[in-house]
Parts: C-alpha cells; structure tokens; sequence
C-alpha cells in the first residue's frame, strides 16, 4: 500500500538513496539538494516546508516535497499565498505502477487539510520537456497556466483545493 510518511532522522538516509533515471535528472533536483534546499527555506526565510517520504508498505520509493507561501510564487508568476508541491519523485526502479499517482494525491489531502492556514489553490512547475510529468499533473486535476509561464522558464499548472 502506498503511502506518504513524514521524513525523521529514521528515515531520511533511505529517501537519499533514491533516484530518477539519468535521462530524467534535469527535471528534478537530487534529494539530497531538495533537503538543503528546505532546511534553509526554514530556517533562513522561516517558510513552511514539509518532507515526505513515499512508501510501498515499508520500502521506500519516492520524494514528496510541500511548501506554503514561497516568495517565487509572487515574483515570477504573481500567485497568492498558496501551497507549492516543490518536489516530487519516484524512484527509477518503481515508476511506471501507480505509485506517483497514488503519492501525489495523498499529498494533496495533506494540503487540503490547511496545515499552515486556507489556500485557494496548490500549484506546481515543471520543464516544458517533461512530458510524462505533465501528463501526470493533468490527468489529477491540474491546469497549466501557459499565460503565467515565461520563455525558458517552468511551465506553472495550478490546483483548485
């Protein structure tokens, strides 16, 4: 059973170990790198970051990474106040069976469940060239905003929560 676990001291060096394929690597950052990445959101710009790992029953196959009230929300796409799936990953040796589907709408329950307040909306960004992403994010409900998206940049696809 898939399922998103809260990352510990327990767990993190497992999640670590995880990676994309190679041809895939230029769309998502490392774990590692995701990791520093929200230690210093937290603690340099005391943002709400939340970090999970993603589970088959007890094996660990996936990244899950949730944010509120990121400053680039604003700055490059002019959204407000809203919950950013900043990262999200499954492990080159698990995809392809459902598990990412799975994980990601837990992910979003979590976020309806307004851990850092009511948001309208969630939203996530993706390489224009990540097209099994994209296919991912549309099918689960999610809307590109081609009209927020600039020339080299992440293509935005927002949530209605």
């Amino acid at each position: 059973m898939v399922h998103i676990e809260k990352l510990t001291w327990d767990n993190v060096d497992d999640i670590l170990k995880l990676k994309v394929k190679k041809e895939q690597k230029r769309f998502v950052a490392s774990n590692r790198d995701s990791m520093i990445d929200a230690y210093f959101s937290m603690t340099e710009d005391n943002r709400k970051v939340f970090t999970f790992g993603i589970y088959n029953d007890k094996k660990p196959i996936g990244f899950l990474m949730i944010a509120y009230d990121v400053p680039w929300a604003k700055e490059h796409y002019g959204l407000p106040e809203n919950y950013y799936i900043w990262r999200f990953m499954i492990d080159k040796k698990h995809q392809h069976k459902g598990y990412g589907r799975e994980a990601l709408k837990q992910g979003i329950d979590f976020i309806k469940s307004f851990p850092c307040g009511e948001a309208e909306y969630c939203w996530l960004s993706y390489e224009p060239n990540n097209e099994v992403g994209r296919k991912l994010y549309i099918s689960m409900g999610f809307e590109e905003r081609m009209d927020l998206y600039k020339n080299g940049g992440e293509i935005p696809a927002i949530f209605k929560l």
